[in-house]
């Protein structure tokens, strides 16, 4: 081979290695100048437009439902039903509406990354019209997710069916655009079946509901389960997630918890306040519990991640056999780790048994409440509490 091509291939090579270096010092000085783990105040369309171009990984939004209410909501017994009527969610007409829609979806296209993705939460209210502006500014649908309710408000009037799902849109910003989805770990949260895009997960209640002085801090806190899901699918460690309706700091909670960086968007101070709040005390998860994996097998009626994502198994915990001979512990997809190896807590079980199968459910322990209980005590559980 000619010595010039060769000198020349090494060059290249070098080019190519120089450029790297520069995106990725890039990368961290563009980071180092975001307002990471801050809440920005005032209106989030001026508040966004303080934000670099292309500095985001991911945003989160979950924007007024704009609900049109004629009046307060009542129980067949007369009570109250506390519903939103902020002054947040008021607009004096679609028109209105639709531009306040059209100026913040265009501040979240110019500060995602191309690779960014966006997500969008809303009712029936309002998500057709949001979705229907993503498509008008080139946002690309991956999927239209499902929240169902697993314990939603019932109608009270019986005017109507009870409402109970609520509609994500996920889009990455065109048609050929790349983008974050972590298949192998939606599957193994799922107790290794696909995950579809049909949710089931409980609307926020008991000790995670916020409340000050006895009334909840937000008519519409979501479930950290939700942004749990969200996260883990569609973000890396280290990614940038931005919220720009922060409400309470759901999103900025998990995302400490996950190891993300946030930034939150929240004009109203009360609602600033009892996100810090929150998540000061949110504590992240240890950095063996954050790696995630993927294997075959099939799943239970309950998956085992949805306990995880739910909270009522903590990524971190211990898991041991009745006789305390072996110790796995739960990472955040819902898979265990024991020394080098990983697994469901079905597979994982057969291979430290040296046995062709294992049903996790009754083999594997943890303390609860001061009792080594079997996990499948606390899918009973979590049944009970989900159930209508």
């Amino acid at each position: 081979m000619d010595k010039s091509g060769g000198n020349g291939g090494q060059m290249v090579q070098v080019m190519l290695k120089e450029r790297v270096r520069s995106r990725a010092a890039e990368a961290v000085t563009l980071q180092q100048d975001l307002p990471l783990g801050q809440i920005l105040t005032g209106d989030c369309i001026e508040a966004m437009r303080s934000l670099p171009s292309a500095s985001i990984d991911m945003i989160f939004a979950d924007p007024p439902y704009n609900l049109q209410l004629g009046g307060d909501l009542a129980r067949p017994d007369g009570s109250h039903v506390d519903a939103v009527t902020d002054a947040w969610d008021k607009f004096d007409s679609f028109a209105t509406y639709d531009q306040f829609t059209r100026e913040w979806l265009a501040e979240a296209r110019r500060i995602l990354k191309p690779n960014g993705s966006l997500w969008v939460i809303g009712s029936y209210h309002n998500i057709f019209r949001v979705g229907a502006a993503m498509q008008d500014m080139g946002f690309w649908i991956l999927n239209d997710v499902v929240w169902r309710k697993a314990n939603p408000m019932p109608n009270f009037k019986g005017t109507r069916f009870t409402n109970a799902h609520e509609t994500l849109i996920w889009a990455s910003m065109g048609e050929k655009a790349k983008y974050t989805f972590n298949y192998r770990t939606m599957k193994t949260l799922n107790d290794e079946l696909q995950m579809r895009s049909d949710w089931v997960l409980p609307i926020c209640g008991g000790q995670e509901r916020i409340r000050k002085d006895g009334v909840k801090a937000h008519p519409t806190q979501k479930p950290e389960a939700l942004l749990y899901r969200v996260m883990l699918a569609t973000t890396k460690p280290g990614d940038v997630v931005l919220d720009p309706f922060f409400g309470t700091g759901t999103t900025g909670a998990v995302a400490k918890r996950l190891g993300r960086e946030w930034i939150g968007c929240e004009r109203e101070s009360a609602y600033r306040e009892v996100a810090l709040e929150r998540i000061e005390l949110a504590l992240p998860l240890d950095e063996s519990a954050i790696a995630t994996m993927q294997s075959p097998k099939s799943a239970p009626k309950v998956a085992f991640g949805a306990l995880v994502e739910t909270g009522w198994i903590a990524p971190g915990t211990v898991l041991t056999d009745k006789k305390r001979r072996m110790k796995a512990t739960v990472l955040t997809d819902g898979s265990l780790a024991s020394g080098a190896d990983k697994g469901s807590i079905h597979s994982l079980g057969a291979k430290l048994q040296n046995a062709p199968a294992c049903n996790g459910w009754t083999f594997w322990y943890l303390e609860h409440e001061g009792e080594l209980k079997p996990v499948d005590a606390i899918r009973q559980l979590y049944l009970l509490a989900t159930e209508d």
